[in-house]
């Protein structure tokens, strides 16, 4: 993996890069995107880009609900199983490789379908970062708890390998800009002394957004069933196998929904029944948090999402007003 892009201004599109249409997919956790890119991959002739902070990781399979190998096999997925987890991968970098892979797809005369619900790496690879890059609640979360357990010097010293102009620079008694400091290296992939440099960075597709929406008490039974399945069907046993990896809860990596309310069983920390029920309301707590990310974003077309068959539904009209909208830009 190479290091993150040192870009800070958009280039507009030129007459030839507007023909260049990318079809892009998001929505909150368990709002069918998976389903709805299939669809439309097998329809459209494309292969998909995984925007997903999670995916990207091997042995993270059940807790982040990653396509089947047999849809793997079916259609050419990017992003899922790259890296082990305890390796470090910003957005910044999902965002250079990712515009990297779009070019390779259109050389293969497919298309590019990117379909995830992390906010940041969609941002990241269809827009690049600005000065100021948004937070990222989990990682700071991850940071918080580093400062309370293993103190400001074990931060700073992070901070040092990454970024030493600001771990120089920044106060020590200021630990709040020293986490965002790494904050901003971990989205970016830019250390934050960099953050301000003005080269340019090209955007040489035209992305066309939609996004996937359900009314809150719909999306908050399919997350309460995708929970329940998701331990049903062994997620336990799965950070148990994480765990005789080496792969611990302290990794940013497994610092997300699901995974940290397993580690926190397997501690004794809670029983069966009551981890369950935190997965559920984190995970809908983290749905709130993605729909408040994309609401922000007024290019994404909202398609309203009804009914046992609403994902084939969906891909139709999303297939239609894509190819509409592709013709007119």
């Amino acid at each position: 993996m190479v290091g993150g892009p040192r870009q800070q201004r958009q280039e507009a599109p030129s007459d030839q890069q507007a023909s260049r249409h990318v079809l892009v997919i998001v929505g909150p956790t368990a709002s069918g995107k998976s389903a709805v890119a299939m669809l439309l991959a097998e329809a459209l002739g494309c292969e998909i880009i995984s925007a997903d902070s999670r995916q990207v990781f091997k042995y993270l399979d059940i807790g982040t609900a990653k396509p089947s190998i047999d849809d793997r096999r079916r259609i050419v997925h990017h992003f899922i199983d790259v890296l082990t987890p305890d390796c470090d991968f910003s957005a910044g970098e999902f965002g250079e490789q990712g515009r990297r892979t779009v070019d390779q797809i259109f050389a293969r005369s497919r298309r590019p379908l990117v379909v995830g619900g992390s906010g940041l790496y969609v941002k990241s690879l269809i827009d690049g970062f600005f000065s100021g890059p948004g937070a990222d609640p989990e990682y700071r979360e991850f940071l918080e708890r580093r400062l309370v357990r293993e103190g400001i010097k074990a931060l700073r010293e992070d901070l040092r390998r990454v970024d030493p102009a600001s771990a120089g620079r920044i106060d020590s008694t200021k630990p709040r800009r020293i986490i965002r400091a790494l904050e901003v290296y971990h989205t970016t992939g830019i250390p934050l002394s960099q953050a301000q440099s003005d080269s340019p960075i090209t955007i040489n597709f035209r992305p066309i957004l939609f996004g996937l929406d359900w009314e809150r008490k719909l999306i908050y039974d399919r997350i309460n069933r995708r929970c329940e399945q998701m331990v049903e069907s062994g997620l336990v046993r799965e950070v148990r196998g994480l765990e005789r990896r080496g792969y611990t809860s302290a990794l940013n990596s497994l610092n997300t929904v699901g995974y940290k309310e397993a580690f926190a069983l397997l501690r004794g920390e809670c029983t069966t029944a009551e981890m369950l029920e935190r997965f559920k309301q984190n995970s809908r707590r983290y749905a709130k948090r993605q729909l408040t990310w994309f609401r922000r974003d007024r290019r994404i077309r909202w398609i309203p999402m009804k009914g046992d068959d609403a994902e084939r539904t969906a891909s139709k009209v999303i297939g239609r007003e894509f190819s509409r909208l592709a013709l007119q830009n």
